[in-house]
């Protein structure tokens, strides 16, 4: 071959190298909180290759205590977002207009954790008793739940004194409450690792209470959604994630592991992400990806009936969810 050949036959090559990392799509994906075995199928998804496979260059950024995913949605800083249904719901009447475009979580993974010393052994005894609660948006199945419990939550006779509780389980080791708020996977294996038996805990899943609602969905903008492009675009997206989420309930150690590689805070330790993680696939387990709608209208009633005194929302929502992704992926 001569030279000219060979220049041409080079610069054909870079050309068709360079279409092929054009061709990857870009996708922003904003996490709840911070990294952690709760968002493990979107990592694995990256780490294996299973976006880029899908032709996606997938961003994932972490959340925290001062992040809102659904006004980094509505700023332009992502094109999905991971968040609670009750909150995506409040935040969409308050005309943030998200749309639940997927569902990995099947079942909620919410608790209260109340100590045995309490005297507390069903929710007849809470009235009189001090509870931690998550608010900036988690507080809504809990306010549901003591609504239809008939129990005040402003600290008046009769009813509960409710303290704003951080994202850490000082409350109940200082026994500034008798409950606090955790999930299964997270939170009240910290309690457990401060020293506290569980023997010696009580734990109410809200599951088992009714009030259970959906968790950890996946949200998009109801604008872009308009657009066939980012549908197709999401359903490759969804699609992969699924496929990371199958993996990380496979081989759940490696998933933890694949984590902690992610973690560039060195906050989170091997042991406490292995245990996350199989926690974690209890709740992901036997989704496909697409919102069951019956789960929707669960969670739907839940926070219509809750009433009080600040409801969650306070009509039937419209348009809040959508099938189209899911459909584009070939999800059933």
């Amino acid at each position: 071959m001569n030279r000219t050949l060979l220049a041409v036959g080079i610069a054909a090559f870079g050309l068709t190298a360079a279409t092929a990392a054009g061709a990857q799509e870009k996708v922003t994906l904003q996490l709840k909180w911070v990294t952690q075995a709760q968002f493990a199928g979107y990592y694995v998804a990256k780490d294996k290759g299973f976006y880029k496979e899908a032709g996606l260059d997938v961003t994932v950024k972490p959340g925290g205590p001062d992040i809102a995913p659904p006004q980094v949605l509505a700023g332009g800083g992502a094109d999905v977002i991971v968040e609670w249904m009750p909150a995506a719901l409040a935040a969409r009447e308050k005309g943030v207009p998200l749309v639940n475009i997927a569902q990995p979580f099947k079942r909620s993974g919410m608790m209260l954790t109340c100590r045995k010393d309490s005297g507390i052994k069903s929710s007849d005894d809470f009235k009189g008793k001090t509870l931690g609660v998550w608010f900036f948006g988690n507080e809504y199945p809990f306010m549901a739940w003591m609504s239809r419990l008939g129990i005040k939550t402003d600290g008046s006779a009769g009813g509960v004194k409710v303290i704003k509780q951080g994202f850490n389980v000082d409350p109940i080791l200082q026994k500034q409450a008798e409950c606090i708020s955790t999930m299964t996977y997270n939170e009240y294996w910290q309690v457990i690792d401060a020293g506290i038996k569980a023997d010696d805990l009580v734990t109410f899943k809200y599951a088992d209470q009714g009030v259970a609602t959906m968790e950890d969905g996946l949200y998009a903008s109801e604008e872009k959604l308009k657009d066939p492009k980012f549908v197709e675009r999401m359903g490759k997206f969804v699609k992969a994630s699924m496929k990371g989420w199958d993996w990380a309930r496979a081989n759940p150690t490696e998933a933890a592991k694949i984590v902690l590689d992610n973690d560039t805070t060195g906050a989170q330790t091997e042991k406490h992400q292995v245990r996350m993680m199989g926690e974690i696939n209890k709740l992901t387990d036997g989704s496909t990806g697409k919102l069951a709608e019956a789960d929707y209208a669960q969670t739907v009633k839940t926070l219509l009936t809750a009433g009080g005194e600040a409801p969650v929302i306070t009509k039937e929502p419209k348009g809040a969810w959508t099938a189209a992704v899911t459909d584009a992926a070939g999800i059933k």
